[in-house]
């Protein structure tokens, strides 16, 4: 298995022009951001008994996270803590834009605006996204925006 790092700098291969790094600092949130908010979209009749926990439990987005997370804590600790801030963000932030708007409609919108944004900047770039080569990179761009951004490690 690779280590945090290792995952860093093959990631990082494909994420060095300036430009391309920052359209990567805004987009790769906002599409982990509207990935939950899809998923919560989705009908949870059976998850309803953790609607008395709290509404934010009762959805497929949370259960999801919860495997998601799972791979951020076995690659680091620390990583994993960061992202359970973040995802809990993502959670808090999706649940109040739903009681306003319609969050599968948002949830679309900036979805496909993240994705044209990614495109974009590996047009700059001028390599293909690092998820061509192995799916799992989809699940390390935010921490790897969230390293790069802070600097943490």
């Amino acid at each position: 298995m690779k280590t945090l790092n290792e995952w860093f700098e093959d990631y990082s291969l494909s994420h060095k022009n300036l430009t391309n790094k920052k359209i990567h600092y805004i987009c790769v949130p906002l599409i982990f951001f509207s990935v939950i908010g899809l998923f919560m979209t989705i009908p949870n009749q059976i998850l309803t008994p953790f609607a008395s926990i709290h509404p934010v439990l009762a959805n497929w987005a949370f259960i999801i996270l919860l495997f998601v997370l799972f791979f951020y804590f076995r690659l680091s600790i620390k990583m994993g803590i960061k992202m359970l801030v973040f995802t809990t963000i993502c959670l808090v932030g999706n649940y109040i834009i739903a009681q306003s708007v319609p969050l599968l409609w948002f949830s679309i919108l900036v979805f496909t605006v993240g994705w044209i944004g990614q495109f974009y900047g590996h047009k700059i770039e001028g390599k293909k996204p690092s998820f061509i080569s192995d799916l799992q990179f989809l699940l390390i761009g935010p921490a790897w925006v969230i390293h790069s951004v802070f600097k943490m490690n």
